[in-house]
Protein backbone atom coordinates (compact mmCIF):
# COMPACT_ATOMS: atom_id res chain seq x y z
CA UNK A 1 0.00 0.00 0.00
CA UNK A 2 1.18 3.58 -1.27
CA UNK A 3 2.73 5.06 2.57
CA UNK A 4 -0.21 8.02 3.17
CA UNK A 5 0.95 11.41 4.70
CA UNK A 6 -1.30 11.45 7.36
CA UNK A 7 1.24 11.52 10.03
CA UNK A 8 3.62 14.13 8.03
CA UNK A 9 4.09 17.72 9.46
CA UNK A 10 3.66 19.46 6.51
CA UNK A 11 0.41 21.00 7.10
CA UNK A 12 -0.03 23.74 9.64
CA UNK A 13 -3.63 24.52 11.24
CA UNK A 14 -4.60 27.10 8.94
CA UNK A 15 -4.24 25.09 5.67
CA UNK A 16 -7.33 24.10 3.99
CA UNK A 17 -9.18 20.97 2.41
CA UNK A 18 -11.47 20.66 0.42
CA UNK A 19 -12.86 19.02 -2.81
CA UNK A 20 -14.29 20.49 -5.63
CA UNK A 21 -17.17 20.57 -8.28
CA UNK A 22 -18.72 22.78 -11.32
CA UNK A 23 -22.06 23.32 -12.01
CA UNK A 24 -22.48 22.71 -15.57
CA UNK A 25 -20.67 19.02 -14.69
CA UNK A 26 -23.63 17.77 -11.59
CA UNK A 27 -26.18 20.20 -11.78
CA UNK A 28 -28.34 19.11 -14.40
CA UNK A 29 -31.97 20.49 -14.34
CA UNK A 30 -30.97 22.20 -17.62
CA UNK A 31 -34.38 23.71 -18.50
CA UNK A 32 -35.91 24.51 -15.06
CA UNK A 33 -36.52 27.19 -13.10
CA UNK A 34 -36.27 29.72 -15.38
CA UNK A 35 -32.40 28.59 -16.63
CA UNK A 36 -31.00 29.86 -19.92
CA UNK A 37 -29.01 27.76 -22.12
CA UNK A 38 -25.39 27.70 -21.81
CA UNK A 39 -22.76 27.56 -24.98
CA UNK A 40 -22.20 23.68 -23.43
CA UNK A 41 -25.56 22.94 -23.48
CA UNK A 42 -25.75 24.58 -27.31
CA UNK A 43 -22.52 22.02 -27.71
CA UNK A 44 -23.58 19.07 -26.48
CA UNK A 45 -25.84 18.95 -29.35
CA UNK A 46 -23.24 18.99 -32.09
CA UNK A 47 -23.51 15.96 -33.48
CA UNK A 48 -19.74 14.16 -32.90
CA UNK A 49 -18.90 16.81 -30.13
CA UNK A 50 -19.23 14.53 -27.06
CA UNK A 51 -17.29 10.99 -27.38
CA UNK A 52 -20.96 9.48 -25.90
CA UNK A 53 -23.61 11.57 -27.44
CA UNK A 54 -24.47 12.58 -23.70
CA UNK A 55 -24.99 15.65 -22.75
CA UNK A 56 -25.96 17.66 -19.52
CA UNK A 57 -29.70 17.92 -18.84
CA UNK A 58 -29.55 15.56 -15.83
CA UNK A 59 -25.92 14.80 -15.35
CA UNK A 60 -26.17 14.11 -11.20
CA UNK A 61 -28.99 16.09 -10.98
CA UNK A 62 -27.13 17.93 -8.12
CA UNK A 63 -29.75 20.72 -8.63
CA UNK A 64 -32.69 18.15 -6.90
CA UNK A 65 -30.00 16.44 -4.57
CA UNK A 66 -28.57 19.49 -2.73
CA UNK A 67 -28.61 17.95 0.73
CA UNK A 68 -27.74 14.69 -0.09
CA UNK A 69 -24.82 16.26 -1.51
CA UNK A 70 -23.74 18.65 1.18
CA UNK A 71 -24.05 15.86 3.60
CA UNK A 72 -21.50 13.71 1.71
CA UNK A 73 -19.38 16.86 2.04
CA UNK A 74 -19.85 17.41 5.37
CA UNK A 75 -19.49 13.46 6.39
CA UNK A 76 -16.12 13.95 4.34
CA UNK A 77 -14.55 16.01 7.04
CA UNK A 78 -13.24 19.14 4.68
CA UNK A 79 -13.31 22.53 5.57
CA UNK A 80 -14.60 24.06 2.18
CA UNK A 81 -16.13 23.38 -0.59
CA UNK A 82 -15.37 24.59 -4.11
CA UNK A 83 -18.50 24.95 -6.56
CA UNK A 84 -19.85 27.28 -9.58
CA UNK A 85 -22.51 29.13 -10.23
CA UNK A 86 -23.72 29.07 -13.78
CA UNK A 87 -24.36 32.09 -15.21
CA UNK A 88 -27.19 31.30 -17.51
CA UNK A 89 -29.22 29.99 -14.35
CA UNK A 90 -28.67 33.21 -12.75
CA UNK A 91 -28.83 35.69 -15.10
CA UNK A 92 -30.48 33.54 -18.53
CA UNK A 93 -29.22 36.19 -21.25
CA UNK A 94 -26.06 37.39 -19.89
CA UNK A 95 -27.20 40.76 -19.44
CA UNK A 96 -30.32 42.76 -17.47
CA UNK A 97 -33.13 40.74 -15.68
CA UNK A 98 -31.71 38.69 -12.99
CA UNK A 99 -33.42 34.90 -12.33
CA UNK A 100 -34.50 34.73 -8.47
CA UNK A 101 -35.52 30.86 -8.60
CA UNK A 102 -31.63 30.56 -9.60
CA UNK A 103 -30.33 32.95 -7.57
CA UNK A 104 -32.47 31.50 -4.82
CA UNK A 105 -30.66 27.95 -5.72
CA UNK A 106 -27.52 28.89 -4.77
CA UNK A 107 -28.82 31.00 -1.51
CA UNK A 108 -29.96 27.38 -0.36
CA UNK A 109 -26.36 25.92 -1.33
CA UNK A 110 -24.39 28.43 0.53
CA UNK A 111 -26.18 28.60 3.45
CA UNK A 112 -27.08 24.64 3.20
CA UNK A 113 -22.85 24.95 3.55
CA UNK A 114 -22.41 27.11 6.55
CA UNK A 115 -25.09 25.51 8.46
CA UNK A 116 -22.93 22.10 8.09
CA UNK A 117 -19.60 23.98 8.94
CA UNK A 118 -17.92 24.22 5.86
CA UNK A 119 -16.54 27.43 3.70
CA UNK A 120 -18.11 28.19 0.47
CA UNK A 121 -15.30 29.05 -2.46
CA UNK A 122 -17.00 29.79 -5.27
CA UNK A 123 -16.37 30.37 -8.87
CA UNK A 124 -18.40 32.96 -11.39
CA UNK A 125 -17.33 31.24 -14.44
CA UNK A 126 -16.01 27.68 -14.85
CA UNK A 127 -17.22 27.24 -18.26
CA UNK A 128 -20.77 27.63 -18.88
CA UNK A 129 -21.44 31.15 -20.64
CA UNK A 130 -24.86 32.59 -21.60
CA UNK A 131 -25.79 31.22 -25.36
CA UNK A 132 -27.11 34.65 -25.52
CA UNK A 133 -23.58 36.08 -24.91
CA UNK A 134 -22.23 33.64 -27.38
CA UNK A 135 -24.82 34.76 -29.87
CA UNK A 136 -23.49 38.46 -29.82
CA UNK A 137 -19.65 37.42 -29.95
CA UNK A 138 -18.92 35.77 -26.70
CA UNK A 139 -15.26 36.42 -24.81
CA UNK A 140 -14.27 37.57 -28.42
CA UNK A 141 -16.08 40.97 -28.00
CA UNK A 142 -15.25 43.55 -25.50
CA UNK A 143 -18.43 43.99 -24.38
CA UNK A 144 -18.61 40.52 -22.80
CA UNK A 145 -16.19 41.80 -20.20
CA UNK A 146 -18.22 43.77 -19.16
CA UNK A 147 -21.58 42.36 -19.14
CA UNK A 148 -19.21 40.10 -16.83
CA UNK A 149 -18.20 42.46 -14.65
CA UNK A 150 -21.96 43.31 -13.79
CA UNK A 151 -22.47 39.80 -13.31
CA UNK A 152 -19.68 39.43 -10.57
CA UNK A 153 -21.19 42.83 -8.81
CA UNK A 154 -24.62 41.15 -8.36
CA UNK A 155 -23.40 37.49 -7.56
CA UNK A 156 -21.37 39.53 -4.94
CA UNK A 157 -24.28 41.63 -3.32
CA UNK A 158 -26.49 38.53 -3.39
CA UNK A 159 -23.67 35.95 -1.80
CA UNK A 160 -20.72 37.94 -0.69
CA UNK A 161 -21.23 38.32 2.57
CA UNK A 162 -21.55 34.55 3.39
CA UNK A 163 -18.69 33.56 0.81
CA UNK A 164 -15.16 32.63 1.83
CA UNK A 165 -13.59 33.26 -1.21
CA UNK A 166 -14.65 34.71 -4.97
CA UNK A 167 -12.60 33.11 -7.87
CA UNK A 168 -13.31 34.69 -11.51
CA UNK A 169 -12.53 32.38 -13.83
CA UNK A 170 -12.16 28.63 -13.88
CA UNK A 171 -8.87 27.81 -16.79
CA UNK A 172 -8.95 30.50 -19.19
CA UNK A 173 -6.54 28.31 -21.14
CA UNK A 174 -8.90 25.97 -21.72
CA UNK A 175 -11.29 28.18 -22.73
CA UNK A 176 -9.67 30.49 -25.32
CA UNK A 177 -7.28 27.26 -26.57
CA UNK A 178 -9.78 24.03 -26.31
CA UNK A 179 -12.67 26.10 -26.51
CA UNK A 180 -11.74 29.06 -29.49
CA UNK A 181 -8.80 27.15 -30.95
CA UNK A 182 -8.71 23.25 -31.38
CA UNK A 183 -12.74 23.79 -30.78
CA UNK A 184 -12.82 20.87 -29.42
CA UNK A 185 -14.88 22.54 -26.50
CA UNK A 186 -17.59 24.59 -26.55
CA UNK A 187 -18.57 27.03 -28.24
CA UNK A 188 -16.63 25.11 -31.10
CA UNK A 189 -14.30 28.08 -32.54
CA UNK A 190 -11.46 26.74 -34.60
CA UNK A 191 -9.44 30.56 -34.77
CA UNK A 192 -5.99 31.21 -32.91
CA UNK A 193 -6.32 35.05 -33.59
CA UNK A 194 -10.04 34.63 -31.74
CA UNK A 195 -8.48 32.33 -29.06
CA UNK A 196 -5.55 34.68 -28.07
CA UNK A 197 -8.45 37.61 -28.09
CA UNK A 198 -10.79 35.46 -25.93
CA UNK A 199 -7.45 34.82 -23.36
CA UNK A 200 -6.90 38.41 -22.82
CA UNK A 201 -10.58 39.73 -22.47
CA UNK A 202 -10.96 36.76 -20.02
CA UNK A 203 -7.73 38.39 -17.97
CA UNK A 204 -9.19 41.78 -18.44
CA UNK A 205 -12.48 40.56 -17.21
CA UNK A 206 -10.64 39.48 -13.99
CA UNK A 207 -8.97 42.28 -13.39
CA UNK A 208 -11.71 44.49 -14.00
CA UNK A 209 -14.11 42.39 -11.59
CA UNK A 210 -11.72 42.68 -8.67
CA UNK A 211 -12.01 46.42 -8.73
CA UNK A 212 -15.60 46.40 -9.11
CA UNK A 213 -15.69 44.31 -6.31
CA UNK A 214 -13.25 45.38 -3.72
CA UNK A 215 -14.86 49.21 -5.30
CA UNK A 216 -18.62 47.64 -3.66
CA UNK A 217 -16.56 46.13 -0.58
CA UNK A 218 -16.55 42.82 -1.28
CA UNK A 219 -15.73 41.01 2.24
CA UNK A 220 -14.23 37.93 0.13
CA UNK A 221 -10.95 37.19 -1.06
CA UNK A 222 -10.47 37.05 -4.82
CA UNK A 223 -8.65 35.51 -7.36
CA UNK A 224 -8.31 33.32 -10.42
CA UNK A 225 -7.65 29.49 -10.93
CA UNK A 226 -5.39 28.47 -13.82
CA UNK A 227 -4.46 24.96 -15.08
CA UNK A 228 -0.32 24.52 -14.89
CA UNK A 229 1.79 21.84 -15.75
CA UNK A 230 5.62 21.70 -15.88
CA UNK A 231 6.63 21.59 -19.54
CA UNK A 232 9.79 19.74 -20.91
CA UNK A 233 11.65 18.87 -23.76
CA UNK A 234 11.32 15.41 -24.88
CA UNK A 235 14.98 15.46 -25.70
CA UNK A 236 17.80 17.72 -24.72
CA UNK A 237 17.95 18.81 -28.59
CA UNK A 238 17.78 22.59 -29.43
CA UNK A 239 14.83 22.13 -31.36
CA UNK A 240 12.65 20.32 -28.53
CA UNK A 241 14.10 22.95 -26.21
CA UNK A 242 12.80 25.74 -27.91
CA UNK A 243 9.78 24.22 -28.60
CA UNK A 244 9.03 23.34 -24.67
CA UNK A 245 9.85 26.74 -24.31
CA UNK A 246 7.03 28.39 -26.53
CA UNK A 247 4.79 25.94 -25.21
CA UNK A 248 5.58 26.84 -21.50
CA UNK A 249 4.74 30.20 -22.77
CA UNK A 250 1.57 29.76 -24.64
CA UNK A 251 0.48 27.97 -21.04
CA UNK A 252 2.19 29.40 -17.81
CA UNK A 253 3.59 32.16 -19.02
CA UNK A 254 1.13 34.29 -20.78
CA UNK A 255 -1.30 33.89 -17.93
CA UNK A 256 1.00 34.39 -15.17
CA UNK A 257 3.05 36.87 -16.61
CA UNK A 258 0.22 39.47 -17.25
CA UNK A 259 -1.18 38.50 -14.15
CA UNK A 260 1.75 38.94 -12.16
CA UNK A 261 3.81 41.09 -14.06
CA UNK A 262 1.56 43.20 -16.24
CA UNK A 263 2.75 41.99 -19.54
CA UNK A 264 2.93 39.37 -21.84
CA UNK A 265 5.96 37.42 -22.53
CA UNK A 266 8.23 39.16 -24.97
CA UNK A 267 8.14 35.94 -26.90
CA UNK A 268 4.75 34.38 -27.35
CA UNK A 269 3.87 37.84 -28.69
CA UNK A 270 6.25 37.62 -31.13
CA UNK A 271 5.29 34.34 -32.34
CA UNK A 272 1.60 35.08 -32.50
CA UNK A 273 2.05 37.50 -35.35
CA UNK A 274 -1.11 38.87 -36.32
CA UNK A 275 -3.05 36.84 -33.92
CA UNK A 276 -1.89 38.71 -30.96
CA UNK A 277 -5.00 40.18 -29.26
CA UNK A 278 -5.94 43.82 -29.90
CA UNK A 279 -5.40 45.72 -26.21
CA UNK A 280 -6.21 49.14 -25.08
CA UNK A 281 -4.57 51.42 -23.18
CA UNK A 282 -5.10 49.92 -19.42
CA UNK A 283 -5.54 46.17 -20.13
CA UNK A 284 -2.34 44.96 -18.53
CA UNK A 285 -2.56 47.42 -15.49
CA UNK A 286 -6.07 46.21 -14.71
CA UNK A 287 -5.07 42.17 -15.28
CA UNK A 288 -2.62 42.87 -12.81
CA UNK A 289 -4.82 43.82 -9.97
CA UNK A 290 -3.77 41.97 -7.22
CA UNK A 291 -4.99 38.86 -5.79
CA UNK A 292 -6.09 37.77 -2.34
CA UNK A 293 -4.68 34.63 -3.81
CA UNK A 294 -3.99 32.10 -6.77
CA UNK A 295 -5.43 29.06 -7.60
CA UNK A 296 -3.76 26.28 -9.78
CA UNK A 297 -4.87 22.86 -11.32
CA UNK A 298 -2.94 20.36 -11.37
CA UNK A 299 -3.06 16.99 -13.51
CA UNK A 300 0.08 15.83 -15.71
CA UNK A 301 3.27 17.32 -16.72
CA UNK A 302 3.67 18.23 -20.41
CA UNK A 303 6.32 16.78 -22.60
CA UNK A 304 6.99 18.65 -25.93
CA UNK A 305 8.75 17.42 -29.16
CA UNK A 306 9.38 19.45 -31.95
CA UNK A 307 8.55 16.77 -34.35
CA UNK A 308 5.75 15.56 -32.32
CA UNK A 309 6.81 12.01 -32.44
CA UNK A 310 7.10 11.37 -28.36
CA UNK A 311 3.78 9.95 -26.36
CA UNK A 312 3.14 9.29 -23.15
CA UNK A 313 3.74 5.71 -23.71
CA UNK A 314 7.02 6.60 -24.25
CA UNK A 315 7.41 7.13 -20.75
CA UNK A 316 6.65 4.00 -18.97
CA UNK A 317 5.12 5.91 -16.49
CA UNK A 318 1.40 4.72 -15.49
CA UNK A 319 -1.65 6.35 -17.22
CA UNK A 320 -4.85 7.81 -16.15
CA UNK A 321 -7.76 6.66 -17.64
CA UNK A 322 -7.43 10.26 -19.58
CA UNK A 323 -4.04 9.06 -21.03
CA UNK A 324 -2.26 11.49 -18.50
CA UNK A 325 0.72 10.30 -17.18
CA UNK A 326 1.05 9.93 -13.13
CA UNK A 327 3.80 12.50 -12.51
CA UNK A 328 2.62 14.07 -8.78
CA UNK A 329 6.51 15.01 -9.07
CA UNK A 330 5.37 17.61 -11.10
CA UNK A 331 3.56 19.87 -9.43
CA UNK A 332 6.30 20.11 -6.62
CA UNK A 333 8.25 21.19 -9.82
CA UNK A 334 6.01 23.37 -11.04
CA UNK A 335 5.53 24.92 -7.20
CA UNK A 336 8.80 25.37 -6.89
CA UNK A 337 9.35 27.32 -10.35
CA UNK A 338 6.45 29.50 -9.90
CA UNK A 339 7.55 30.12 -6.46
CA UNK A 340 11.16 30.86 -7.75
CA UNK A 341 10.46 33.06 -10.67
CA UNK A 342 7.40 35.50 -9.95
CA UNK A 343 5.97 36.44 -6.55
CA UNK A 344 3.27 34.85 -5.62
CA UNK A 345 0.15 35.61 -3.40
CA UNK A 346 -1.33 32.15 -1.56
CA UNK A 347 -1.24 29.58 -3.41
CA UNK A 348 -4.20 27.14 -3.53
CA UNK A 349 -4.59 23.27 -5.60
CA UNK A 350 -8.01 24.27 -6.42
CA UNK A 351 -7.97 21.11 -8.37
CA UNK A 352 -6.34 17.73 -8.59
CA UNK A 353 -7.11 14.23 -9.27
CA UNK A 354 -7.59 11.46 -11.53
CA UNK A 355 -9.67 9.08 -13.65
CA UNK A 356 -9.97 5.85 -13.60
CA UNK A 357 -12.08 3.08 -14.46
CA UNK A 358 -14.72 1.94 -11.57
CA UNK A 359 -16.13 -1.07 -10.47
CA UNK A 360 -18.63 -1.29 -8.11
CA UNK A 361 -18.41 -4.50 -6.36
CA UNK A 362 -20.74 -5.93 -3.44
CA UNK A 363 -21.65 -1.80 -3.11
CA UNK A 364 -17.62 -0.98 -2.44
CA UNK A 365 -15.38 1.13 -5.39
CA UNK A 366 -11.78 -0.09 -4.50
CA UNK A 367 -10.44 2.69 -6.23
CA UNK A 368 -6.75 1.95 -4.83
CA UNK A 369 -5.20 3.70 -8.01
CA UNK A 370 -7.46 7.28 -7.71
CA UNK A 371 -6.50 6.80 -3.71
CA UNK A 372 -2.84 6.19 -3.92
CA UNK A 373 -2.80 9.54 -6.94
CA UNK A 374 -4.30 11.87 -4.00
CA UNK A 375 -2.26 10.44 -1.25
CA UNK A 376 0.98 10.95 -3.60
CA UNK A 377 0.14 14.51 -4.80
CA UNK A 378 -0.83 16.13 -1.65
CA UNK A 379 2.57 14.57 -0.46
CA UNK A 380 4.36 16.83 -3.29
CA UNK A 381 2.03 19.73 -2.11
CA UNK A 382 3.42 19.28 1.45
CA UNK A 383 6.82 19.03 -0.63
CA UNK A 384 6.50 22.54 -2.04
CA UNK A 385 4.87 23.90 1.12
CA UNK A 386 8.29 22.97 3.38
CA UNK A 387 10.73 24.64 0.55
CA UNK A 388 8.77 27.43 1.46
CA UNK A 389 6.40 27.85 -1.58
CA UNK A 390 3.19 30.16 -0.18
CA UNK A 391 0.79 26.79 0.03
CA UNK A 392 -2.77 27.79 1.78
CA UNK A 393 -4.89 25.02 0.55
CA UNK A 394 -5.49 21.78 -1.32
CA UNK A 395 -8.75 19.99 -3.23
CA UNK A 396 -9.90 17.29 -5.02
CA UNK A 397 -11.52 17.06 -8.28
CA UNK A 398 -13.78 15.84 -8.06
CA UNK A 399 -16.50 14.99 -5.28
CA UNK A 400 -18.58 13.05 -7.83
CA UNK A 401 -18.14 11.62 -10.91
CA UNK A 402 -19.93 13.43 -13.52
CA UNK A 403 -20.06 15.26 -17.18
CA UNK A 404 -16.71 15.42 -17.90
CA UNK A 405 -17.06 17.67 -20.70
CA UNK A 406 -16.03 16.38 -24.20
CA UNK A 407 -15.76 12.75 -23.18
CA UNK A 408 -19.38 12.47 -22.00
CA UNK A 409 -19.85 10.46 -18.93
CA UNK A 410 -17.31 7.48 -19.84
CA UNK A 411 -14.31 9.15 -17.48
CA UNK A 412 -14.60 9.03 -13.71
CA UNK A 413 -13.21 11.59 -11.38
CA UNK A 414 -15.16 11.68 -8.50
CA UNK A 415 -14.37 10.21 -5.05
CA UNK A 416 -18.04 9.27 -4.52
CA UNK A 417 -19.27 6.62 -7.60
CA UNK A 418 -22.64 7.85 -9.43
CA UNK A 419 -24.74 5.41 -10.70
CA UNK A 420 -25.80 7.28 -14.06
CA UNK A 421 -29.31 5.30 -14.08
CA UNK A 422 -30.07 5.54 -11.17
CA UNK A 423 -28.12 8.45 -9.62
CA UNK A 424 -27.15 6.70 -6.29
CA UNK A 425 -24.05 8.22 -4.50
CA UNK A 426 -21.44 5.37 -3.66
CA UNK A 427 -18.45 6.47 -1.39
CA UNK A 428 -15.41 4.95 -3.15
CA UNK A 429 -12.25 4.05 -1.22
CA UNK A 430 -10.83 7.10 -1.86
CA UNK A 431 -13.21 9.25 -0.23
CA UNK A 432 -13.12 7.18 2.83
CA UNK A 433 -9.13 7.27 2.73
CA UNK A 434 -9.48 10.90 2.52
CA UNK A 435 -11.78 10.85 5.90
CA UNK A 436 -9.44 9.15 7.84
CA UNK A 437 -6.48 11.52 6.52
CA UNK A 438 -8.52 14.70 7.38
CA UNK A 439 -9.24 13.32 10.63
CA UNK A 440 -5.60 12.21 11.79
CA UNK A 441 -4.93 15.75 10.24
CA UNK A 442 -7.52 17.34 12.94
CA UNK A 443 -6.35 14.97 15.75
CA UNK A 444 -2.65 16.23 14.75
CA UNK A 445 -3.79 19.75 15.16
CA UNK A 446 -6.50 20.32 17.56
CA UNK A 447 -6.86 24.29 17.05
CA UNK A 448 -7.75 24.96 13.94
CA UNK A 449 -8.07 28.62 12.27
CA UNK A 450 -10.58 30.22 10.06
CA UNK A 451 -9.07 30.70 6.58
Amino acid sequence: MTRTPAHDPFFPPEFVWGVATSAFQIEGAAREAGKGESIWDRFCRQPGAIADGSNGDVACDHFHRLDQDLDLIARLGVDAYRFSISWPRVQPDGRGAFNEAGLAFYDRLVDGLLSRGLRPYLTLNHWDLPQTLQDGGGWAVRDTVHRFVDYARAINARLGDRLSAITTHNEPWVMAVLGHESGIFAPGVRHRGIAMQVAHHLLLSHGLALQALRADGCPSRLGIVLNLSPIGPATDSPEDRAAAWLEDGRLVRWYLDPLLRGRYPDDVWQHLGADAPRIEPGDLAAIATPMDYLGINYYTRGVVSASGAWSVQASGLPLTDMGWEVVPEGLTELLLRMHRDWTLPPIYVMENGAAFIDQVVDGQVMDTARRDYIARHIEATGRALAAGVPMAGYMVWSLMDNFEWASGYAKRFGIVHVDYASLARTPKLSYHWYREFLRAQRAQRPQRHAA
